[in-house]
Protein backbone atom coordinates (compact mmCIF):
# COMPACT_ATOMS: atom_id res chain seq x y z
CA UNK A 1 0.00 0.00 0.00
CA UNK A 2 1.62 3.61 -1.07
CA UNK A 3 0.94 6.40 1.52
CA UNK A 4 -1.62 8.50 1.28
CA UNK A 5 -3.24 11.90 2.46
CA UNK A 6 -7.54 11.74 2.33
CA UNK A 7 -10.09 14.27 3.26
CA UNK A 8 -14.09 14.11 3.14
CA UNK A 9 -15.63 16.81 4.50
CA UNK A 10 -18.87 16.33 3.01
CA UNK A 11 -21.65 16.46 4.85
CA UNK A 12 -24.37 14.09 3.72
CA UNK A 13 -28.21 14.06 3.91
CA UNK A 14 -29.81 10.93 2.49
CA UNK A 15 -33.37 10.31 2.27
CA UNK A 16 -36.97 11.15 1.01
CA UNK A 17 -37.16 14.55 0.61
CA UNK A 18 -33.86 16.22 1.99
CA UNK A 19 -34.09 18.90 -0.44
CA UNK A 20 -36.50 20.64 1.72
CA UNK A 21 -33.72 20.67 4.39
CA UNK A 22 -31.51 22.83 2.43
CA UNK A 23 -32.46 25.91 3.85
CA UNK A 24 -32.12 25.09 7.27
CA UNK A 25 -28.74 23.40 6.44
CA UNK A 26 -26.96 26.34 4.80
CA UNK A 27 -28.54 28.87 7.83
CA UNK A 28 -26.76 26.66 10.07
CA UNK A 29 -23.44 27.24 8.22
CA UNK A 30 -23.84 30.81 8.28
CA UNK A 31 -24.88 31.13 4.66
CA UNK A 32 -26.51 34.54 3.33
CA UNK A 33 -26.59 34.45 0.27
CA UNK A 34 -26.35 31.77 -2.48
CA UNK A 35 -25.53 31.03 -5.86
CA UNK A 36 -28.06 28.46 -7.19
CA UNK A 37 -26.91 26.75 -10.35
CA UNK A 38 -28.82 24.22 -12.16
CA UNK A 39 -29.16 22.69 -15.67
CA UNK A 40 -32.08 22.72 -18.40
CA UNK A 41 -35.76 22.98 -17.82
CA UNK A 42 -36.45 19.32 -16.09
CA UNK A 43 -35.55 20.35 -12.72
CA UNK A 44 -37.77 23.78 -13.11
CA UNK A 45 -40.31 21.45 -14.46
CA UNK A 46 -40.88 19.05 -12.23
CA UNK A 47 -40.60 21.78 -9.24
CA UNK A 48 -37.64 21.07 -7.58
CA UNK A 49 -35.73 24.68 -7.87
CA UNK A 50 -39.13 26.49 -6.74
CA UNK A 51 -38.62 23.29 -3.48
CA UNK A 52 -35.30 24.36 -2.99
CA UNK A 53 -35.93 28.31 -2.81
CA UNK A 54 -38.86 27.85 -1.01
CA UNK A 55 -36.36 26.05 1.71
CA UNK A 56 -33.89 28.92 1.11
CA UNK A 57 -36.43 31.86 1.53
CA UNK A 58 -38.15 30.21 4.85
CA UNK A 59 -34.49 29.79 6.23
CA UNK A 60 -33.58 33.66 5.57
CA UNK A 61 -31.22 32.71 2.71
CA UNK A 62 -30.66 34.97 -0.29
CA UNK A 63 -30.30 33.49 -3.70
CA UNK A 64 -28.78 34.63 -6.86
CA UNK A 65 -29.99 31.79 -9.98
CA UNK A 66 -27.84 30.63 -12.82
CA UNK A 67 -29.05 27.80 -15.07
CA UNK A 68 -28.07 26.40 -18.64
CA UNK A 69 -25.56 24.18 -17.93
CA UNK A 70 -25.35 21.51 -20.47
CA UNK A 71 -23.67 18.07 -20.63
CA UNK A 72 -19.61 18.61 -20.70
CA UNK A 73 -20.21 21.96 -19.08
CA UNK A 74 -18.23 24.95 -20.86
CA UNK A 75 -16.26 27.52 -19.36
CA UNK A 76 -18.23 30.47 -20.82
CA UNK A 77 -21.03 29.74 -18.29
CA UNK A 78 -18.58 29.06 -15.60
CA UNK A 79 -17.27 32.84 -16.60
CA UNK A 80 -20.59 33.70 -16.19
CA UNK A 81 -21.33 32.49 -13.28
CA UNK A 82 -17.96 34.26 -11.43
CA UNK A 83 -18.84 37.05 -12.87
CA UNK A 84 -22.57 36.98 -10.86
CA UNK A 85 -20.90 35.47 -7.52
CA UNK A 86 -18.37 38.82 -7.41
CA UNK A 87 -20.88 41.41 -7.98
CA UNK A 88 -23.64 39.77 -5.85
CA UNK A 89 -21.54 38.99 -2.78
CA UNK A 90 -22.30 34.92 -2.89
CA UNK A 91 -20.81 33.20 0.05
CA UNK A 92 -22.09 29.71 -0.81
CA UNK A 93 -22.56 27.96 -4.39
CA UNK A 94 -25.39 25.77 -4.06
CA UNK A 95 -25.71 22.92 -7.16
CA UNK A 96 -29.18 21.57 -8.23
CA UNK A 97 -28.34 18.49 -10.61
CA UNK A 98 -26.16 15.66 -11.45
CA UNK A 99 -22.25 15.74 -12.04
CA UNK A 100 -22.01 18.43 -15.33
CA UNK A 101 -23.89 20.84 -12.54
CA UNK A 102 -21.63 20.30 -9.97
CA UNK A 103 -18.41 20.11 -11.96
CA UNK A 104 -19.79 23.79 -13.31
CA UNK A 105 -20.27 24.68 -9.47
CA UNK A 106 -16.66 23.83 -8.21
CA UNK A 107 -14.91 25.65 -11.28
CA UNK A 108 -17.16 28.93 -10.29
CA UNK A 109 -16.21 28.50 -6.44
CA UNK A 110 -12.58 28.41 -7.38
CA UNK A 111 -12.99 31.70 -9.67
CA UNK A 112 -14.77 33.79 -7.72
CA UNK A 113 -12.27 34.30 -4.88
CA UNK A 114 -8.88 34.49 -7.84
CA UNK A 115 -7.95 37.41 -9.82
CA UNK A 116 -6.94 35.72 -13.24
CA UNK A 117 -9.14 34.01 -14.97
CA UNK A 118 -10.46 30.35 -13.60
CA UNK A 119 -9.40 28.47 -17.43
CA UNK A 120 -5.95 29.29 -15.96
CA UNK A 121 -6.64 26.63 -12.58
CA UNK A 122 -7.37 23.69 -15.42
CA UNK A 123 -4.44 24.51 -17.76
CA UNK A 124 -1.46 25.00 -14.93
CA UNK A 125 -3.36 23.13 -12.25
CA UNK A 126 -2.39 25.18 -9.62
CA UNK A 127 -3.13 24.81 -6.08
CA UNK A 128 -5.94 26.86 -4.70
CA UNK A 129 -7.08 26.98 -1.08
CA UNK A 130 -9.52 30.02 -1.37
CA UNK A 131 -12.81 28.34 -2.79
CA UNK A 132 -16.59 29.41 -1.82
CA UNK A 133 -17.97 26.48 0.08
CA UNK A 134 -19.96 23.99 -2.10
CA UNK A 135 -23.43 22.44 -0.98
CA UNK A 136 -25.00 19.78 -3.80
CA UNK A 137 -28.66 19.06 -4.23
CA UNK A 138 -27.85 15.90 -6.27
CA UNK A 139 -30.30 14.56 -9.29
CA UNK A 140 -28.22 12.24 -11.39
CA UNK A 141 -25.84 9.43 -9.43
CA UNK A 142 -22.94 9.18 -11.77
CA UNK A 143 -20.34 11.68 -11.33
CA UNK A 144 -19.81 11.15 -7.60
CA UNK A 145 -18.41 14.92 -8.08
CA UNK A 146 -21.05 15.25 -4.84
CA UNK A 147 -17.82 14.69 -2.70
CA UNK A 148 -14.92 14.65 -4.95
CA UNK A 149 -11.95 16.54 -5.13
CA UNK A 150 -12.27 17.30 -8.93
CA UNK A 151 -13.95 18.54 -11.64
CA UNK A 152 -13.92 18.71 -15.25
CA UNK A 153 -14.78 21.64 -17.49
CA UNK A 154 -14.82 21.80 -21.32
CA UNK A 155 -13.36 24.97 -23.63
CA UNK A 156 -15.08 24.81 -27.01
CA UNK A 157 -13.03 27.26 -28.30
CA UNK A 158 -9.92 25.25 -27.30
CA UNK A 159 -11.84 22.00 -28.35
CA UNK A 160 -10.43 20.91 -24.97
CA UNK A 161 -11.71 18.59 -22.23
CA UNK A 162 -9.82 18.81 -18.64
CA UNK A 163 -9.76 18.59 -15.09
CA UNK A 164 -8.62 19.66 -11.91
CA UNK A 165 -8.11 18.55 -8.83
CA UNK A 166 -8.47 20.36 -5.44
CA UNK A 167 -9.28 19.25 -2.15
CA UNK A 168 -11.02 22.77 -1.37
CA UNK A 169 -13.35 21.94 -3.51
CA UNK A 170 -14.81 19.10 -1.62
CA UNK A 171 -18.55 19.73 -1.40
CA UNK A 172 -19.33 20.49 2.47
CA UNK A 173 -23.16 19.46 2.02
CA UNK A 174 -24.84 16.94 -0.31
CA UNK A 175 -28.50 16.06 -0.19
CA UNK A 176 -29.73 12.78 -1.84
CA UNK A 177 -32.92 11.77 -2.31
CA UNK A 178 -33.28 8.50 -4.46
CA UNK A 179 -36.64 9.67 -5.13
CA UNK A 180 -35.26 12.80 -7.40
CA UNK A 181 -34.06 10.20 -9.75
CA UNK A 182 -37.03 8.49 -10.68
CA UNK A 183 -37.57 9.86 -13.50
CA UNK A 184 -34.34 9.98 -15.33
CA UNK A 185 -34.53 8.63 -18.61
CA UNK A 186 -33.18 4.75 -18.63
CA UNK A 187 -30.45 6.02 -21.06
CA UNK A 188 -29.00 8.41 -18.67
CA UNK A 189 -29.33 6.09 -15.93
CA UNK A 190 -27.42 3.49 -17.42
CA UNK A 191 -24.76 6.34 -18.57
CA UNK A 192 -24.14 7.22 -14.59
CA UNK A 193 -24.41 3.74 -13.88
CA UNK A 194 -21.23 3.16 -16.49
CA UNK A 195 -19.90 6.14 -15.36
CA UNK A 196 -19.51 4.89 -11.44
CA UNK A 197 -18.52 1.51 -12.83
CA UNK A 198 -15.47 3.11 -14.46
CA UNK A 199 -14.58 4.98 -11.81
CA UNK A 200 -13.62 2.11 -9.85
CA UNK A 201 -12.03 0.06 -12.92
CA UNK A 202 -9.50 2.70 -13.35
CA UNK A 203 -9.13 2.64 -9.32
CA UNK A 204 -8.75 -1.33 -9.26
CA UNK A 205 -6.03 -1.07 -12.88
CA UNK A 206 -2.79 -0.02 -11.84
CA UNK A 207 0.94 -0.59 -11.42
CA UNK A 208 0.72 -1.42 -7.67
CA UNK A 209 0.10 -4.69 -6.33
CA UNK A 210 -2.32 -6.15 -4.24
CA UNK A 211 -3.77 -3.32 -1.48
CA UNK A 212 -6.23 -5.88 0.37
CA UNK A 213 -8.75 -3.33 2.50
CA UNK A 214 -9.35 -1.05 -0.74
CA UNK A 215 -9.34 -3.73 -3.22
CA UNK A 216 -11.89 -5.61 -1.23
CA UNK A 217 -14.16 -2.42 -1.20
CA UNK A 218 -13.42 -1.89 -4.57
CA UNK A 219 -14.88 -5.03 -5.78
CA UNK A 220 -17.65 -5.41 -3.35
CA UNK A 221 -18.96 -1.93 -5.07
CA UNK A 222 -18.57 -3.39 -8.42
CA UNK A 223 -20.48 -6.31 -7.34
CA UNK A 224 -23.21 -4.07 -5.95
CA UNK A 225 -23.64 -1.55 -9.09
CA UNK A 226 -24.01 -4.81 -11.52
CA UNK A 227 -26.32 -6.35 -9.19
CA UNK A 228 -28.57 -3.08 -8.78
CA UNK A 229 -28.05 -1.92 -12.31
CA UNK A 230 -30.66 -4.19 -14.04
CA UNK A 231 -33.45 -3.63 -11.16
CA UNK A 232 -33.21 -0.12 -11.33
CA UNK A 233 -33.57 -0.39 -15.05
CA UNK A 234 -36.52 -2.77 -14.84
CA UNK A 235 -38.11 -0.47 -12.32
CA UNK A 236 -37.03 3.12 -12.02
CA UNK A 237 -39.36 3.66 -9.13
CA UNK A 238 -37.44 0.59 -6.64
CA UNK A 239 -36.38 3.16 -3.93
CA UNK A 240 -34.26 0.58 -2.47
CA UNK A 241 -32.28 0.35 -6.01
CA UNK A 242 -32.17 4.08 -6.63
CA UNK A 243 -30.54 4.35 -2.96
CA UNK A 244 -28.11 1.77 -3.72
CA UNK A 245 -27.12 2.95 -6.84
CA UNK A 246 -27.15 6.69 -5.31
CA UNK A 247 -25.19 5.80 -2.67
CA UNK A 248 -22.60 3.64 -4.79
CA UNK A 249 -22.13 6.47 -6.95
CA UNK A 250 -20.55 8.49 -4.24
CA UNK A 251 -18.03 5.90 -2.79
CA UNK A 252 -16.73 5.10 -6.39
CA UNK A 253 -15.66 8.33 -6.68
CA UNK A 254 -15.12 9.65 -3.45
CA UNK A 255 -11.85 8.62 -3.03
CA UNK A 256 -11.87 5.46 -0.56
CA UNK A 257 -11.68 2.87 -3.14
CA UNK A 258 -8.28 4.22 -4.67
CA UNK A 259 -6.45 4.76 -0.88
CA UNK A 260 -2.62 3.05 -1.43
CA UNK A 261 -2.73 3.36 -5.31
CA UNK A 262 -1.52 5.34 -8.09
CA UNK A 263 -5.09 4.54 -9.77
CA UNK A 264 -5.03 4.99 -13.93
CA UNK A 265 -7.61 6.80 -15.08
CA UNK A 266 -6.30 6.40 -18.83
CA UNK A 267 -9.51 5.93 -20.18
CA UNK A 268 -11.42 8.46 -18.62
CA UNK A 269 -8.07 10.40 -20.45
CA UNK A 270 -9.26 8.71 -23.85
CA UNK A 271 -12.67 9.53 -23.47
CA UNK A 272 -12.58 13.21 -22.52
CA UNK A 273 -10.81 13.98 -25.78
CA UNK A 274 -13.36 12.01 -27.22
CA UNK A 275 -16.55 13.79 -25.98
CA UNK A 276 -14.58 17.11 -26.75
CA UNK A 277 -14.81 16.42 -30.08
CA UNK A 278 -18.19 15.83 -29.82
CA UNK A 279 -19.84 17.20 -27.31
CA UNK A 280 -22.90 15.43 -27.65
CA UNK A 281 -21.33 12.26 -26.90
CA UNK A 282 -22.18 11.50 -22.94
CA UNK A 283 -19.38 10.99 -20.80
CA UNK A 284 -20.73 7.33 -19.98
CA UNK A 285 -21.64 6.26 -23.59
CA UNK A 286 -18.02 7.11 -24.33
CA UNK A 287 -16.19 5.04 -21.47
CA UNK A 288 -18.37 2.14 -22.46
CA UNK A 289 -17.03 1.80 -25.86
CA UNK A 290 -13.66 2.87 -24.46
CA UNK A 291 -12.83 0.84 -21.81
CA UNK A 292 -13.07 -2.37 -22.59
CA UNK A 293 -10.64 -1.40 -26.25
CA UNK A 294 -8.15 -0.41 -23.08
CA UNK A 295 -8.61 -4.01 -21.17
CA UNK A 296 -8.11 -5.73 -23.84
CA UNK A 297 -5.14 -3.56 -25.37
CA UNK A 298 -3.35 -3.81 -21.84
CA UNK A 299 -4.05 -7.11 -20.50
CA UNK A 300 -0.76 -8.64 -21.24
CA UNK A 301 0.51 -6.23 -19.06
CA UNK A 302 -0.88 -7.71 -16.04
CA UNK A 303 -3.38 -10.60 -17.28
CA UNK A 304 -3.52 -11.89 -13.80
CA UNK A 305 -4.94 -8.87 -12.23
CA UNK A 306 -7.72 -8.40 -14.99
CA UNK A 307 -8.28 -12.46 -14.43
CA UNK A 308 -8.60 -11.95 -10.82
CA UNK A 309 -11.37 -9.27 -11.75
CA UNK A 310 -13.11 -11.29 -13.55
CA UNK A 311 -13.55 -14.13 -11.10
CA UNK A 312 -14.49 -12.03 -8.64
CA UNK A 313 -16.89 -9.26 -10.31
CA UNK A 314 -19.08 -11.60 -13.20
CA UNK A 315 -18.01 -15.68 -11.87
CA UNK A 316 -15.50 -16.29 -14.61
CA UNK A 317 -14.05 -20.01 -13.76
CA UNK A 318 -10.55 -20.07 -14.68
CA UNK A 319 -9.45 -21.61 -18.04
CA UNK A 320 -5.56 -22.39 -17.12
CA UNK A 321 -4.53 -19.69 -19.73
CA UNK A 322 -4.35 -16.38 -17.60
CA UNK A 323 -4.07 -14.18 -20.94
CA UNK A 324 -7.30 -15.90 -22.04
CA UNK A 325 -8.99 -15.07 -18.74
CA UNK A 326 -8.28 -11.68 -19.10
CA UNK A 327 -9.51 -11.45 -22.51
CA UNK A 328 -12.79 -13.30 -21.10
CA UNK A 329 -12.99 -10.64 -18.48
CA UNK A 330 -12.69 -7.81 -21.03
CA UNK A 331 -15.71 -9.05 -22.83
CA UNK A 332 -17.86 -9.70 -19.73
CA UNK A 333 -17.34 -5.77 -18.57
CA UNK A 334 -18.26 -4.98 -22.70
CA UNK A 335 -21.29 -7.44 -22.44
CA UNK A 336 -22.56 -5.32 -19.00
CA UNK A 337 -22.55 -2.32 -20.31
CA UNK A 338 -24.40 -3.55 -23.66
CA UNK A 339 -26.72 -4.92 -21.18
CA UNK A 340 -27.50 -1.40 -19.48
CA UNK A 341 -28.00 -0.22 -23.46
CA UNK A 342 -24.87 1.64 -23.67
CA UNK A 343 -23.52 1.26 -26.86
CA UNK A 344 -19.66 -0.43 -27.02
CA UNK A 345 -18.60 0.77 -30.44
CA UNK A 346 -17.90 4.19 -31.56
CA UNK A 347 -19.30 3.00 -35.23
CA UNK A 348 -22.96 3.65 -32.64
CA UNK A 349 -21.79 7.37 -31.41
CA UNK A 350 -21.48 8.00 -35.03
CA UNK A 351 -17.75 7.70 -35.60
CA UNK A 352 -17.20 4.95 -37.49
CA UNK A 353 -14.08 4.19 -40.54
CA UNK A 354 -14.89 7.14 -42.10
CA UNK A 355 -14.63 9.61 -39.48
CA UNK A 356 -11.98 8.50 -37.11
CA UNK A 357 -9.12 9.54 -38.87
CA UNK A 358 -10.38 13.13 -38.54
CA UNK A 359 -11.44 12.32 -34.84
CA UNK A 360 -7.77 11.28 -34.06
CA UNK A 361 -6.34 14.18 -36.17
CA UNK A 362 -7.99 15.85 -33.68
CA UNK A 363 -7.77 14.10 -30.31
CA UNK A 364 -4.56 12.78 -30.52
CA UNK A 365 -2.79 16.44 -30.21
CA UNK A 366 -4.93 18.01 -27.39
CA UNK A 367 -4.72 14.23 -25.43
CA UNK A 368 -0.63 14.71 -25.91
CA UNK A 369 -1.13 18.42 -24.55
CA UNK A 370 -2.63 16.65 -21.41
CA UNK A 371 -1.14 13.88 -21.11
CA UNK A 372 2.21 14.44 -22.22
CA UNK A 373 3.81 11.17 -24.18
CA UNK A 374 3.20 8.72 -21.56
CA UNK A 375 -0.16 8.76 -19.20
CA UNK A 376 -1.75 5.61 -17.60
CA UNK A 377 -0.15 3.78 -14.92
CA UNK A 378 -1.62 0.55 -15.53
CA UNK A 379 0.66 0.61 -18.48
CA UNK A 380 2.06 3.44 -19.51
CA UNK A 381 0.45 4.46 -23.23
CA UNK A 382 2.28 6.26 -25.47
CA UNK A 383 -0.06 8.26 -28.30
CA UNK A 384 0.45 5.43 -30.45
CA UNK A 385 -1.22 3.15 -27.66
CA UNK A 386 -4.18 5.79 -27.86
CA UNK A 387 -4.66 5.62 -31.38
CA UNK A 388 -4.81 2.02 -31.10
CA UNK A 389 -7.31 1.93 -29.01
CA UNK A 390 -9.57 4.73 -30.69
CA UNK A 391 -9.62 2.40 -33.93
CA UNK A 392 -10.09 -1.04 -31.95
CA UNK A 393 -13.18 0.99 -30.35
CA UNK A 394 -14.45 1.23 -33.50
Amino acid sequence: MLDFEFMSPTQFVFGRGVEEKVGDKLAERGAKKVLLHFGGQSAVRSGLIDRVCASLDAAGVECVKLGGVRPNPEIELVREGVALCKKEGVDWVLAVGGGSVIDSAKAIANGACIEEDVWELFTTKRPNANVLPIAVVLTIPAAGSEASKNTVISNDALGMKTGYGNEHQRPKLAFMNPELTFTLPPYQTAAGITDMFCHLLERFFDDVGAVPVTDNLNLSLMRTVRAEAPRVLADPEDYEARANIMWAGMLCHQGLAGVGRHEDWATHGLEHELSAFDTSITHGAGLACLFPAWMEHVHAENPARLAYYGREVFGLAPTGDVCDDALSAADETRQFFASLGMPTTLTELGIGEDEIDKAIEKMIPTLKKNKGEAFGSFKKLTMEDAEEIYRSAV
